[in-house]
């Protein structure tokens, strides 16, 4: 369903409210760079169901079903990653903050006076901004596969940014399926290999749900540019758990380490052969730690 938040348009899946005037605890859930609300696995989202919780899940916006912002232009990444090594400012057409008022405004719009907030990659990095703009709001914190922004951390693979930063051959459905293939199978995970039919089901299914490059371009700008969200997080009160693959080669397993250190009494627990996906075996690796922290919470 479409709501209004933050003076915008959010798709979002709202499940397991229950009845009328039944208040379950809620857990927002929040997806990476460029990928849509569907992305989350029906297994997790399942689990949290089953566990009493209200599961919120929202389009980001500039992508999927949610307000596009075109208007704004295509960054130049090149270009911007020469002005990152100078030092120079980088201007992107919306921040990381923009986004967490989004999804403070999802749950406004919802009428939820506080949830849970768990966010992968990217969303793990607009979770802690929630977390840090308005921790009245928040539950718990879960920060999946995710980092402090922190300068000197480790970086992807060069194999794995060739991956990140190439094009399809063009727009047919084969081509792009062959480029996301190649990406999916770059950052995934080597001890929990997903099947590459799988691979092209899922694949198929979001390209037909929203093809949206362009935003992804933003998006990912809006990420480097969101250069002092590291020093914030002392700020963050909510209980935090972070969760991270040792095997992670987009963004290494050192990311999560630092951002366990940086905020007061997280936990960290890293899963042996986990990359930067979330496939089966993976999912059942993080629930026993991540129910048993929302329940804490």
């Amino acid at each position: 369903m479409k709501i209004r938040a933050n003076g915008i348009d959010i798709e979002v899946e709202d499940s397991g409210a229950g009845a009328p005037g039944e208040r379950r605890p809620a857990v927002l859930l929040i997806m990476g760079l460029g990928m849509q609300l569907t992305e989350w696995p029906a297994p997790l989202v399942q689990a949290l169901l089953d566990a009493g919780l209200r599961v919120i899940r929202m389009d980001n916006r500039d992508i999927g079903l949610s307000q596009h912002f075109d208007q704004l232009g295509t960054p130049n990444l090149l270009w911007q990653s020469i002005k990152l090594k100078l030092g120079l400012t980088l201007r992107a057409p919306y921040s990381l903050t923009d986004m967490a008022r989004d999804a403070i405004g999802v749950l406004d719009a919802l009428g939820v006076e506080k949830a849970h907030v768990v966010g992968v990659s990217m969303g793990g990095m607009i979770a802690q901004r929630v977390a840090i703009a308005a921790p009245q709001r928040v539950l718990s914190l879960t920060s999946i596969m995710s980092s402090s922004g922190a300068q000197g951390l480790p970086q992807a693979r060069p194999e794995v940014m060739r991956a990140l930063m190439g094009r399809p051959a063009s727009s047919a459905l084969g081509d792009l399926l062959d480029h996301y293939v190649r990406l999916f199978k770059a950052i995934g995970s080597p001890g929990f290999p997903m099947a590459e039919a799988q691979m092209r089901e899922r694949i198929t299914a979001g390209i037909q749900r929203s093809f949206h490059p362009a935003g992804t371009q933003r998006q990912m700008l809006a990420v480097v540019a969101d250069a002092g969200r590291a020093a914030e997080l002392a700020r963050v009160e909510s209980p935090t758990l972070v969760l991270h693959g040792k095997a992670d080669p987009l963004v290494p397993y050192a990311c999560g380490e630092d951002t366990a250190r940086r905020i007061r009494g997280a936990k960290l627990v890293g899963v042996e052969g986990m990359g930067h996906d979330l496939p089966p075996g993976v999912i059942e690796r993080l629930l026993e730690p991540m129910l048993a922290h929302l329940r804490a919470a």
